[in-house]
């Protein structure tokens, strides 16, 4: 499950953060700060099914990776 749906918390050239997917060129989501970043991350990747989180520093390091576990989906019907 580790790459299954990864995601990156990024630093944004013109300031705050993004949510982005590797390889995508936009971002799925932006934020002013990293923690609201980080949350935002962590539901994607949960409403996904579960993966991996990068979380990057302001020079782009990756600082901490963390995996997330599938969102608890109340509705039990398929489809």
């Amino acid at each position: 499950m580790s790459n299954k749906n990864p995601r990156h918390v990024v630093p944004n050239p013109t300031g705050g953060w993004d949510v982005k997917a590797p390889g995508a060129r936009r971002a799925s989501s932006h934020h002013n700060t990293q923690a609201d970043a980080v949350n935002r991350a962590r539901t994607v990747i949960g409403n996904a099914g579960g993966g991996e989180l990068n979380i990057h520093n302001r020079s782009g390091q990756i600082r901490a990776k963390d995996t997330i576990p599938k969102g608890n989906d109340p509705r039990s019907s398929k489809g």
